[in-house]
């Protein structure tokens, strides 16, 4: 959904620096003669069983708090399997939404909402819920077997085990089959509709807009218009239920963020959406049509998805047998003279080394998309982890660099696909592009970009004889180099005198022709390292506002909102530290060696073992300091401001 934000932007100020929602403003009475208070943020977690609908649930709340003007930032989390074991703590699946009226970064820490649609939903997740806290319980779940499953001798709704916080007690499924009882449904097609009547108690309780939800109901279900309609009623009587009842006696508020953000046109967005978006923009302004050629993988799928559904912008996708066949065919359909894009994650990626290293040899354009995931082998397939940097940097046999690219934030995942496509097409190389899992599924507030703002990607094809031998005949020489950026001519197939080898055995500079001398596999490895290394990219920008900082905190990818979270917190209890996120990990900025010696010391969180701090400390021998986790999860606030702060002291 999009909306209009007309004001100016201002320096929000700080967020994600406290544990809870401040009020923000006075109280009055609602219509219905009930309590509202204006809050600054809220978090709220949609828990449930994996077939509870909890994804939906909590986009619909995205999707209408996007279109309402707060900002926000999401955290679906769900389990690997398709259907794990109902009513157990592997089967929970849950999503996280932060929203507030400022500039935030990050999901939040810890959940101010709680809803928890079963036994095992309120285990799982109870751990991370403050005490003071409000939690929506299911009620009708609480019962022997369900309880049973997860480990719960009594009920902790009734042996105090939550008296710190603040529960709800609600028999949603009870009071959803009510509402639905006029529709004809059996017991349990009335039961699935019992995230809607959540939906609906958490849009009441946070004055979310509803007319967007309703309609969508209607068209998910258009081919269903009794389960559409059973839908909307469950929804509406989720709402009248928080208006009717005792035991919600206030509303919240949480006005839009409008100072947050520049004026333009805006909509949520998810980082895979992101990605899709930003290669269907690319490909339009480098005026060639775009490949896909993937296998589905997850968290990648979703590009395969959507970019399938834009045949009208000429793209075509290509569902392989396997992740082979899935980049072989990108390859075929760059030396064919599309932009060729590979999608998938980090096995995927071991899979599809062979040919990316065949076409670092053949010097073609293609972008290689690694939504990374917890590893090594299968791994968490629906966790996020930073664990493929080096598999990116070296995952190939001989010497074959490539370049590799890094987005921050979901929306961010727009501009670095059209940063990749510019560097394939610029160099006439495979680029990396490294989101994860976090990015891909999480979601935040994009600005829809005028055509204007995007950049010229249009490349010059080959058209005729480009080499003229002693004896004055003119030839094709298919490694012949741009000057500036090493770049080979690409050159479409068919194309009347340009006939040239392929293939994965070493060329001879110049001409193409099949070589195995020693001296020109030497100079060819060189050259295409050079090339790399050439690529231009811009300086890193340092965020050091007071200028006197002896501490960097130097990130990459999607720990960007959590350390810039973690950095405001840090620097609002007084202490001065610096802060700067890299998109490009190979090449390197060019300044980044002056940067990290103007500091004492370095920090480098990264979901990995250390990564990128042992890439600093071979190229530029600085002593960074790794912090790590590899937990599935993004780092919260809290935990990395309480590292930086430890590094500060010492």
């Amino acid at each position: 959904m999009t909306s209009q934000v007309s004001s100016p932007a201002e320096q929000a100020e700080p967020a994600d620096q406290q544990d809870g929602p401040t009020l923000v403003g006075g109280q009055r009475a609602g219509d219905g003669g009930k309590e509202v208070r204006r809050l600054d943020r809220v978090i709220i977690r949609f828990a449930g069983d994996s077939g509870d609908g909890m994804q939906l649930t909590g986009d619909r709340f995205t999707s209408e708090t996007a279109s309402f003007g707060n900002d926000l930032s999401t955290l679906p989390n769900f389990p690997a399997e398709i259907r794990a074991p109902a009513g157990t703590l592997p089967g929970v699946s849950s999503f996280q939404l932060h929203f507030a009226d400022h500039d935030i970064l990050t999901p939040g820490d810890a959940p101010n909402v709680l809803v928890a649609m079963n036994p095992a939903a309120l285990k799982a997740n109870l751990g991370d819920v403050p005490r003071g806290a409000e939690i929506i319980v299911n009620t009708d779940e609480f019962t022997k077997r369900p309880m049973a499953k997860v480990g719960y001798d009594q009920s902790p709704l009734e042996d105090g085990s939550l008296d710190g916080y603040n529960v709800h007690p609600v028999p949603l499924t009870t009071l959803t089959i009510e509402a639905l009882k006029d529709f004809g449904l059996s017991r349990k097609e009335a039961e699935r509709s019992k995230n809607m009547f959540a939906l609906g108690l958490l849009s009441w309780m946070y004055h979310r807009p509803t007319e967007g939800t309703e309609k969508f109901l209607r068209q998910k279900f258009a081919k269903k218009p009794q389960i559409a309609e059973a839908n909307v009623a469950a929804f509406r009587a989720g709402w009248n239920f928080g208006e009717t009842t005792e035991d919600f006696a206030v509303s919240y508020e949480v006005a839009p963020a409008s100072s947050a953000f520049p004026p333009g046109t805006y909509r949520n967005i998810s980082g895979n959406l992101a990605l899709s978006y930003g290669l269907i923009a690319a490909s339009h302004q480098a005026d060639l049509p775009l490949f896909l050629g993937s296998y589905p993988i997850t968290p990648a799928s979703d590009i395969l998805h959507e970019l399938s559904r834009h045949k009208n912008f000429g793209v075509r996708t290509f569902q392989a047998e396997d992740e082979i066949a899935g980049i072989g065919a990108a390859l075929g359909a760059a030396f064919g003279g599309a932009l060729a894009v590979t999608t998938t994650s980090g096995p995927g990626v071991a899979l599809k080394s062979e040919t990316i290293g065949l076409a670092v040899s053949l010097e073609l354009p293609l972008v290689v998309i690694d939504i990374q995931r917890g590893g090594p082998s299968t791994g968490l397939p629906t966790k996020t982890e930073q664990a493929d940097l080096l598999q990116a940097m070296y995952g190939r046999n001989g010497e074959a660099p490539v370049p590799i690219v890094a987005p921050k934030t979901p929306a961010d995942c727009f501009d670095a696909a059209l940063d990749a496509v510019w560097i394939a097409l610029t160099y006439r190389t495979p680029v990396f592009l490294l989101s994860d899992g976090y990015l891909a599924n999480g979601s935040e507030p994009w600005r829809v970009p005028d055509l204007e703002e995007l950049p010229d990607l249009r490349v010059r094809f080959a058209t005729g004889p480009n080499h003229t031998l002693e004896d004055g005949t003119e030839v094709f020489w298919p490694y012949k180099r741009d000057p500036e950026t090493l770049a080979r001519p690409w050159a479409v197939p068919g194309t009347p005198g340009l006939e040239h080898r392929i293939g994965g055995i070493e060329k001879q500079d110049g001409t193409g022709n099949i070589s195995y001398d020693p001296a020109n596999h030497d100079h060819m490895v060189r050259v295409r390292q050079a090339k790399v290394d050439g690529v231009e990219v811009p300086d890193l920008t340092v965020d050091d506002p007071t200028g006197d900082a002896r501490t960097l905190v130097l990130g990459w990818g999607s720990t960007y909102g959590p350390i810039t979270a973690a950095v405001r917190r840090v620097r609002a209890a007084g202490d001065s530290i610096a802060q700067a996120h890299l998109r490009h990990l190979n090449p390197f900025p060019g300044n980044l060696g002056a940067v990290l010696a103007r500091y004492d010391k370095v920090v480098v969180p990264e979901m990995n073992l250390g990564q990128l701090s042992t890439l600093l400390r071979a190229r530029y021998l600085v002593d960074t300091r790794s912090f790590t986790q590899v937990r599935g999860l993004p780092f919260k606030a809290e935990q990395l401001a309480t590292a930086l702060k430890e590094a500060i002291d010492d």
